[in-house]
């Protein structure tokens, strides 16, 4: 492994590289009932390449989140995204038997991921030989988030209270956590019946985290306020940041795609310092020694009309 300050620098902020970009890569999954379909896409050259797992909202698919996974390639991490058993382009009807399940075959699909790096890297062309498989990060919006949090220890409780099994996986060394729903205490009578698997502890997760939530996020899920996408950062331990972005709802300025219908409060000015800030956190995060966050974060602590504001424990 190598990696200079100027590199790190040049990744972080320079100019983008050259991305190359590949789908389907089919991972088996036996029991899943649908193989595991997934879009890699990496830096044209360079080595020693950090690996991102993204993992999208409901409904999406590896087709999503190009504002992100474009950004991330360019500026040097192979982005893995994988498309779960709720996206759209499958079509299960709610009354499949998997449905009760997806939360977890979800998870399941990030390990698989893990799993099959060797079968991802022989999958796409000139890719063979140049990932870093020490440096793994994963990152998910809304459902995503939920998703990536249980592998980095947060656990989800039973109707008792009790945290169920540890889903954490070591293997992923840093996150980042968009608009990630906090504690379970006031879901709508929707989310409580519907939805058991919101109502994590955050008490464990305990790998270090960029935690990112708008201010004007209203979610349908919980009789609170936006205030509840703090929860993740509030009730976590430490080596945790929060990213809080002023104004922002749930799709946080457009990052599940260009001009999608989902988009409430379209900023490409927010977009663009969540693909600033974030890129800047999993390098810092994955690099000893690399100044980039902390530099992002006084950078934006200083600006004289912030889009946000930045805590770190």
């Amino acid at each position: 492994m190598s990696d200079s300050n100027t590199t790190t620098a040049q990744r972080t902020a320079g100019t983008p590289t050259v991305v190359i970009s590949a789908k389907p890569v089919v991972l088996p999954a036996p029991g899943r009932g649908e193989d595991l379909q997934v879009r890699v896409s990496a830096p044209a050259t360079g080595g020693d390449l950090p690996v991102l797992v993204f993992s999208h909202g409901f409904g999406w698919s590896m087709n999503g989140y190009a504002p992100l996974a474009d950004f991330w390639a360019a500026h040097g991490f192979v982005v893995v995204q994988p498309t779960h058993l709720d996206s759209r382009t499958l079509g299960l009807p709610a009354e499949d038997t998997r449905t009760p399940r997806i939360w977890r075959f979800r998870i399941e699909d990030v390990k698989r991921v893990l799993d099959g790096l060797d079968t991802l890297e022989a999958s796409v062309p000139g890719l063979a030989g140049r990932l870093d498989r020490d440096r793994v990060a994963a990152a998910g919006h809304s459902w995503g988030a939920q998703t990536v949090s249980t592998l980095l220890g947060a656990r989800v409780l039973d109707s008792d209270g009790v945290p169920g099994e540890d889903m954490s996986d070591p293997r992923i060394k840093a996150g980042v956590l968009l608009a990630l729903t906090g504690l379970g205490d006031d879901l709508t009578p929707f989310a409580a019946e519907h939805l058991p698997f919101l109502k994590p502890s955050f008490d464990s997760m305990t790998t270090p985290a960029l935690i990112v939530a708008g201010d004007n996020d209203q979610s349908h899920l919980s009789t609170r306020g936006p205030d509840w996408f703090i929860d993740p950062y509030t009730y976590s331990p430490g080596n945790k940041s929060l990213l809080t972005l002023f104004g922002a709802e749930h799709s946080l300025g457009g990052i599940p795609g260009y001009e999608v219908a989902e988009t409430t409060d379209e900023s490409p000015a927010r977009v663009a310092l969540i693909q600033q800030l974030t890129t800047a956190y999993l390098r810092s995060a994955l690099y000893p020694g690399d100044t980039g966050w902390k530099a992002a974060a006084t950078a934006l602590e200083e600006d004289p009309d912030p889009l946000g504001k930045v805590q770190s424990k």
